[in-house]
């Protein structure tokens, strides 16, 4: 009975789909217990934490909902939240440039390479280095109010681009587009580019022109990309740290809602807080991007319906 057992076990075991899932269970272990340790173990920990009033160190205080109910109740996190806008609308604008340089550059362009790498480029310039370009950039005498004084512009009359409150979010946000645009670019050149040239030779026997076939043709077959740029757009939004913080530290109004997360629960040791604030974050970036898909799917659904 004994040999019969190692037989039917060594028969197992020398199957070709056990051996598939031993090879593919093996390989799993270690990328999982590292997920689990670095990532599922802390986030159930932050959920825990949002509910103490607590410090890294020292004792914690069993609070129920009260730092959710600060989230929505303090000034400064309501206007971090806010500031996310301004992101947003940099955002806009920085899938607008994509699109239209990635239309341009997804055809024969001389010198079409040399711009592709040199829009391409500042998405791999590291985020520190990048809040310290901009820095001195936007510094009062430096790089951008020499160029403005150079065409004509009065210095003295030139605001102070990361000290007032009317215009220091406009400029952090504006570092954004310059930033991932190159991202975005490339995600529209790879699904333009897979776009078969029969549908642009049939356009142009019909008699399309280039602003016609961008309408008709690439446009409705960028729909997944656009929602995938979109959704990209919006929790970098909302998610916005390196910027701010390099920039201006959040100082003057500028702090966005992680770097305000950030000051909280290091700085000012309220880690309860700041966990909540994190559980926010993620419940407004989910909800988002089920409403976002909701609203494809229907405008997609309609169009489905009219053509039918």
């Amino acid at each position: 009975m004994e040999s019969t057992g190692k037989t039917r076990l060594q028969h197992f075991l020398d199957r070709r789909e056990t051996q598939k899932w031993l090879v593919v269970i093996t390989f799993s272990l270690v990328p999982m217990a590292l997920l689990v340790t670095f990532t599922y173990l802390p986030f159930l920990k932050m959920i825990q934490f949002s509910f103490y009033k607590m410090r890294y160190i020292g004792p914690r205080t069993f609070i129920g909902l009260k730092n959710y109910r600060d989230v929505f109740s303090r000034t400064d996190t309501i206007a971090a939240l806010l500031n996310s806008f301004y992101y947003m609308g940099a955002g806009v604008i920085q899938l607008s440039l994509s699109l239209y340089f990635a239309t341009i550059l997804s055809f024969k362009v001389r010198g079409g390479n040399f711009f592709k790498a040199t829009l391409f480029f500042p998405y791999l310039v590291c985020g520190i280095a990048m809040g310290f370009i901009f820095r001195y950039f936007y510094t009062r005498g430096m790089v951008l109010d020499s160029v403005l004084g150079l065409i004509g512009f009065d210095k003295a009359s030139l605001p102070f681009w990361l000290r007032e409150r009317s215009i220091n979010n406009y400029s952090i946000a504006a570092t954004s587009i310059w930033r991932y645009m190159g991202q975005s670019m490339v995600l529209f050149i790879g699904a333009i580019q897979s776009i078969s040239p029969e549908f642009y030779e049939a356009a142009e026997i019909d008699g399309a022109n280039r602003f016609q076939q961008f309408t008709h043709i690439i446009l409705p077959m960028l729909k997944p990309i656009i929602t995938l740029n979109v959704l990209l757009m919006v929790k970098g939004s909302f998610s916005a740290f390196e910027g701010p913080y390099v920039i201006t530290n959040g100082m003057n109004g500028t702090a966005t809602f992680v770097v305000l997360m950030h000051q909280l629960a290091h700085e000012a040791g309220k880690v309860g807080l700041a966990s909540a604030m994190a559980i926010v974050l993620l419940a407004i970036i989910l909800l988002g991007t089920i409403t976002q898909k909701v609203i494809y799917r229907l405008i997609v659904g309609e169009k489905r319906e009219a053509m039918l």
